[in-house]
């Protein structure tokens, strides 16, 4: 990790939490949401590693709870593990693959729904399970899957893979 990539990362993030709360909060389809600080933090996390993916889920959630007035703590409580698995998930899969922008988005958008759903039942704001399966996740799904090949793309555009990865998976 280098500083460069902490200060773009830093800087995405930020304006990705403002547009998640003032652009993408509006669009709604089924009840449904595309959520763009997760999708942009699966992709961080997939590009740079778990570290990385840690670090930026714990900020992306602050700035996103900041930025919404929501419970502090409850979005970087869901995305520091989902930052951490969406870069070890990274790892340990192939560069070339098309298949794991849309795997860890996938994943990290069912942890999330699903977090946050306990989290806020365990806070005594509780939802029915149809409502929140059905109504919100799948749309979420839907939504989050449609962004995560441009928003991958756009990621690997401003993070490019350093020149030692690069002959690691020629050589492979």
């Amino acid at each position: 990790m280098t500083p460069a990539d902490a200060l773009k990362a830093t800087g995405l993030l930020l304006l990705v939490a403002l547009l998640q709360v003032s652009w993408a909060t509006p669009i709604e389809v089924g009840s449904g949401h595309p959520d763009l600080v997760l999708v942009t933090l699966v992709g961080l996390a997939l590009l740079r590693g778990p570290l990385f993916g840690t670090i930026a889920g714990f900020w992306a959630g602050l700035a996103l709870d900041v930025a919404s007035l929501g419970t502090l703590g409850l979005s970087s409580l869901l995305l520091t593990p989902a930052g951490y698995w969406a870069g070890r998930f990274g790892e340990g899969t192939t560069r070339s693959s098309p298949y794991p922008p849309l795997v860890a988005v996938a994943l990290g958008t069912v942890w999330l729904g699903l977090g946050s759903a306990i989290v806020h039942f365990m806070l005594g704001e509780g939802a029915s399970a149809s409502t929140v399966l059905g109504g919100v996740l799948v749309p979420t799904l839907a939504l989050n899957l449609l962004l995560a090949y441009p928003v991958y793309r756009l990621l690997r555009r401003i993070f490019p893979i350093a020149a030692r990865e690069r002959r690691e998976v020629i050589l492979v």
